[in-house]
């Protein structure tokens, strides 16, 4: 076994319900990894309806093989987990899995280290844009009023999740010519119907149209829609390996990374990487606020762009993960500056949202 070792890897999924009770409560997976001298990291892990596969896969599958292995050879380690456990495909639970223990494993490098993440990765900024992105509500009136609460917080962007186009219209006149004002669909369209909605949505000048085209690896397809549609596009939460970015950045505007999706803080960093050789606008996706969120915070200082933006899950919970320790003033989150993540979960969100 290496002198300092890693010892321990735990889940804690959590179950937090909105503050009026109109939605399902949102799941999510956090994972400790301690080593043997007793540093502690967190990951996060996607969650939502995969939160019960994932958490078996963090446990049954990927704590045995990094069990006594050396903390601080991230990269080496979590190929050689990819590689043992590719038979279970190389996107799905067992890579949102991963993606908890890698960055936990970061975040353990930067308090090992006494600097933050960003530091560690090259630098960064201090603050950085954010954008509110809200949850669906399909009724004009109501996106109305969201996007009116977005505002007055002191947003200058929002991200819609609407598919019929009068409740597009209907944010796009509540926020005025100004504000950037982006569309996610979630992948339901064919790409006849892509062209038919684009075509629709043109003169609400989006920033971004995100994810149209089931299903969401037809970067052929996504190429096509770009050629002629007249809306830059946006996607990658649902792409996994750095293949397959590359693929998707040749019919894209903007690439959207899921830390708690795609490997971590590890494959994160390839993904901006790889975006800025490639002349695309990388912006994580992070519809969640524990370590992922932060992950993609550090990343985004350390490797984004003048254009890169940090998403803000913009709902009324009860909790966040991490308390309040990281939350947007004036539409810009603050870089922590903490070693590691610079902040961790809130043991009282921990013991008072803990789903068995």
């Amino acid at each position: 076994m290496e002198s300092d070792a890693i010892a321990r890897i735990e889940t804690f999924p959590l179950r937090i319900p909105f503050r009026a009770g109109e939605r399902p409560p949102v799941d999510s997976l956090l994972v400790k990894v301690t080593t043997s001298e007793g540093c502690e990291g967190w990951g996060e892990a996607f969650g939502f309806e995969a939160t019960p596969v994932t958490r078996r896969a963090v446990e049954d599958l990927i704590a045995p093989l990094c069990a006594g292995h050396n903390p601080a050879l991230i990269g080496p380690l979590m190929r050689t987990v990819q590689e043992k456990l590719q038979v279970f495909g190389r996107s799905g639970p067992v890579i949102h899995a991963l993606s908890a223990v890698d960055t936990a494993l970061w975040d353990i490098a930067g308090k090992t280290a006494g600097v933050p993440l960003h530091r560690l990765l090259g630098g960064g900024a201090g603050s950085l844009p954010c954008y509110a992105s809200l949850d669906p509500y399909g009724d004009p009136a109501a996106v109305r009023g969201a996007v009116r609460q977005a505002l007055d917080a002191g947003f200058g962007a929002v991200k819609l999740h609407e598919r019929e186009v009068p409740a597009v219209r209907a944010a796009r006149e509540e926020a005025g010519h100004d504000v950037a004002l982006m569309l996610d669909v979630n992948c339901p369209w064919t790409l006849p119907q892509a062209r038919a909605a684009a075509e629709q949505l043109r003169d609400v000048r989006l920033r971004w149209l995100e994810e149209p085209l089931w299903p969401p690896e037809d970067y052929d397809g996504l190429a096509r829609l770009r050629a002629a549609g007249g809306i830059p596009l946006a996607a990658g939460e649902n792409t996994a390996t750095l293949l397959d970015f590359g693929r998707l950045m040749g019919a894209v505007d903007f690439v959207q990374p899921s830390p708690a999706k795609m490997g971590g803080v590890t494959e994160l960093c390839k993904v901006f990487q790889l975006a800025a050789a490639r002349g695309v606008t990388p912006v994580a996706h992070t519809f969640y606020h524990g370590p992922a969120f932060l992950a993609a915070v550090h990343v985004t200082a350390a490797l984004g762009t003048a254009d890169s933006m940090i998403e803000w899950r913009h709902s009324a919970l009860e909790a966040y993960p991490c308390g309040g320790a990281v939350t947007p003033e004036h539409g810009r989150i603050a870089v922590p500056q903490g070693p590691g993540l610079g902040a961790g979960p809130d043991p009282g969100v921990l013991r008072a949202f803990a789903c068995a």
